[in-house]
């Protein structure tokens, strides 16, 4: 019976009621205690909590621990309590491999879920696969990379920069300006999109960067200002992002006069900016809180329950939600949460998420998802002006370049920074 109630609700729509109704019922059936809290199963945390990244990265860990707790809540797994394990990466890619590393061999997790930035993945993903271990990375990224110790929740570049780009050109947006910060997310977005702008006949007429977390962002702003592009492509991160938007409105550049399209601004970094000087620009995601479904709502309201009516959801948030979800229901169907039983039962899971329903694809670990594109408003939430007619299926390699060539672009950035995953600036 109690394996019935697991699988009625294991979606999206469990609430406070039917968490209360499955307490009870534990009660009623004489298992008082509810799933055993001696042999819990162990799964890492690992989020940037402090320096540059902990504006965006603390949501996704809270995502993270509502997902875990609403598991309990109803049941556990298997008869057992979820115990998460959070480590701090402190938005530094040696922090993320040694946390990684931690909670693999000393923590002895079943799972990680984390990361955000691509240098954090990088570092952590040779850790995994020396362990043979599985991660679940919930944010947008450059593609470029297909490792089986991953599922990629996040969007592939198919899935956000790809159809991003064609959006713009559609508006007759062909001059276009990238800003970026200074790793491999960026550096790799940039050329997918400087393929893409040539492959329509456009024109990219400025490219600029910024060491991640730096705010020295005026040079930036001069040259937009200088140039005069149709629309600024943006993949700053972090908080460098608050700076740059300061100083590009100081500048006079507003969304009717230069609109931006941003690739890691979501509605909680968004908390944190002039909203009414955002308001008319746009970003690409899967996912936006203002999605009307049902599903969504009741995620929503459960999200401002649990940590605030102020607080906001997101891409990555979701993301970070619903990956716990395919990650559970693997753990039910192998019977185990041993890492080797999970890794041959994740493939081709599906779960109706807040945004949609989400499968993993067989094939590359990274999932099927709708895309969407919003317009900032003034109160931080998100018109959306164009979705796509179905879930899109991820291709981590863009036409563009051979996987061997793609491959090879990675390299030389690596190589490039001192066998580092981002730019460290004057370090060498």
């Amino acid at each position: 019976m109690i394996r019935n109630i697991h699988i009625i609700l294991r979606g999206t729509m469990q609430s406070v009621v039917k968490v209360t109704v499955i307490a009870l019922l534990f009660v009623l059936m004489g298992c008082e205690k509810g799933p055993s809290t001696d042999n819990p199963i162990k799964v890492g945390v690992l989020h940037s909590l402090t320096g540059t990244m902990a504006i965006s990265e603390s949501s996704v860990r809270d995502a993270t621990l509502m997902a875990i707790d609403e598991i309990n809540a109803t049941g556990g797994l298997l008869g057992r309590m979820i115990q998460p394990v959070v480590a701090d990466g402190e938005s530094d890619w040696p922090t993320f491999a040694a946390a990684a590393e931690r909670l693999i061999t000393q923590d002895k997790v079943n799972v990680i879920f984390g990361c955000w930035t691509s240098a954090s993945r990088k570092t952590v993903v040779p850790i995994l696969e020396k362990h043979q271990h599985l991660m679940f990375y919930p944010v947008q990224y450059e593609g470029l990379e297909q490792s089986p110790s991953v599922v990629y929740t996040g969007a592939a570049p198919n899935q956000q920069i790809i159809p991003a780009v064609k959006w713009i050109f559609d508006k007759g947006l062909k001059k276009v300006f990238l800003v970026s910060s200074d790793y491999v997310f960026p550096r790799a977005a940039n050329e997918i999109i400087k393929a893409q702008v040539k492959a329509l006949r456009g024109q990219v007429v400025g490219e600029e960067y910024v060491l991640l977390g730096s705010k020295d962002v005026q040079h930036m702003v001069d040259e937009i200002v200088k140039v005069q592009p149709d629309v600024i492509l943006n993949t700053i991160n972090g908080g460098t992002n608050i700076a740059f938007f300061e100083k590009l409105r100081a500048a006079g550049i507003t969304p009717d006069k230069i609109p931006t399209m941003s690739f890691s601004i979501a509605e909680e970094e968004l908390q944190s900016m002039n909203l009414k000087t955002m308001a008319g620009d746009y970003t690409t995601w899967n996912y936006f809180q203002s999605v009307d479904t049902k599903e969504n709502r009741e995620f929503v309201n459960r999200f401002k329950m649990k940590y605030g009516a102020s607080r906001v959801t997101d891409d990555p948030i979701e993301a970070g939600y619903f990956g716990v979800y395919l990650w559970a229901q693997a753990v039910r169907e192998a019977g185990s949460a041993d890492v080797a039983l999970v890794h041959k039962t994740i493939k081709n899971q599906s779960f109706a998420a807040p945004g949609g329903i989400v499968t993993v694809d067989s094939e590359n670990q990274h999932t099927w998802k709708t895309v969407r594109i919003g317009k900032i408003k003034d109160d931080g939430q998100f018109e959306i002006v164009w979705s796509s007619d179905r879930s899109v299926r991820p291709v981590p390699y863009p036409i563009y370049k051979s996987k061997t060539e793609w491959g090879q672009y990675i390299s030389d950035l690596f190589l490039s920074w001192g066998k580092r995953w981002a730019n460290p600036g004057n370090q060498y």
